[in-house]
C-alpha cells in the first residue's frame, strides 16, 4: 500500500511567527506520525531577489521558531533556479516532517521551482507523508495559475499545479482594502471550474493526512468567493474542497 499523502496548509500570512506556532507544531507532528523526521525545512525561494539582510531575517525568524518547537531547522538556500537543481540541496528534503514554502514573489517562485529536481523531491516527500505548507506566495504557487495582483488586467502566470482547481488570495483582509471583491472575481481570471479562496492574515486552511475536509486555523477568516456558495469560515470550521491532482 502506498504511504498516505501528508497534511497540507494554505496560509494567508505569518510564517514562523508565535501566532502560528501551534499550527506549525501540529504539521510537524503530523509528519512524524507518518514516519518523517522532526525537521522543519524552510524554503525562502520566493524572497530570493530580496536583500541579504531580508534573507538573513527570514532565516533567523525560522530558526527561532524551530528552536521554540524543539526541532531542527533545515534552511534551504534556494534563491534562484540553478539552486533548485543542486543535488546536495535536493537531498536535504528527504524525510523532513514539515516543508514550508514561505512568502515573497509567487511568479519568481514558480519560475525557480517549475520542473526542477527540488520540486519533484518536495512532492515526493509530501506524497510519502510529510506535511507541506505554503504561506502567501507559497500558497498561491500551488495552484495551476497565479494572478498578477499588481497588474490585474494581465493574464495569470503558470503555477506548480499541485492544487489545480484552487486559487488562493493571501492577506485577504488587507488585499480588499484597495480592490472591491466583485472586481477581483473578474480581474483574477478565475475559470468557472475553479474555486477562489481568500485567506486572511495569521490564518490558514489545512487538510490533514487521511481527511477529506479542510479545517480553518487562526485569528481571522477564510472566505469562499467563487466555485462554492459564498461564505466565511472561522477557526475550527470545516469545508469540503476538491482533491489535489497529485
Amino acid at each position: 500500500m502506498n504511504s498516505p499523502f501528508g497534511s497540507i496548509a494554505l496560509v494567508g500570512s505569518g510564517e514562523y511567527l508565535p501566532a502560528m506556532r501551534l499550527l506549525e507544531e501540529s504539521l510537524i507532528r503530523d509528519g512524524e506520525r507518518n514516519g518523517k523526521k522532526p525537521l522543519f525545512l524552510q524554503l525562502p525561494t520566493a524572497a530570493g531577489r530580496e536583500s541579504a539582510d531580508r534573507l538573513h531575517y527570514w532565516r533567523e525568524l525560522g530558526a527561532k521558531q524551530a528552536e521554540a518547537l524543539g526541532v531542527e531547522q533545515v534552511f534551504l538556500p534556494v534563491f534562484n533556479r540553478e539552486d533548485a537543481f543542486n543535488p546536495e540541496i535536493v537531498a536535504r528534503v528527504d524525510n523532513a516532517a514539515l516543508m514550508y514554502i514561505s512568502g515573497g514573489d509567487p511568479h519568481y517562485l514558480s519560475t525557480c521551482l517549475m520542473g526542477s529536481p527540488l520540486w519533484d523531491a518536495l512532492v515526493k516527500n509530501w506524497q510519502g507523508g510529510a506535511s507541506l505548507a505554503g504561506c502567501s506566495a507559497g500558497a498561491m504557487v500551488l495552484s495551476a495559475h497565479i494572478p498578477n495582483f499588481r497588474l490585474l488586467k494581465s493574464a495569470p502566470t503558470e503555477g506548480l499545479g499541485l492544487m489545480p482547481h484552487l486559487r488562493v488570495i493571501p492577506h485577504f483582509n488587507k488585499f480588499f482594502k484597495w480592490i472591491p471583491e466583485s472586481a477581483a472575481k473578474v480581474l483574477l481570471h478565475v475559470p468557472d471550474n475553479s474555486i477562489l479562496i481568500g485567506v486572511d492574515e495569521l490564518t490558514a486552511l489545512v487538510r490533514r493526512t487521511g481527511e477529506d475536509h479542510w479545517n480553518v486555523f487562526g485569528e481571522a477568516k477564510v472566505h469562499l468567493l467563487k466555485g462554492l456558495p459564498n461564505q466565511q469560515l472561522l477557526h475550527g470550521e470545516t469545508i469540503q474542497l476538491p482533491e489535489s491532482s497529485a
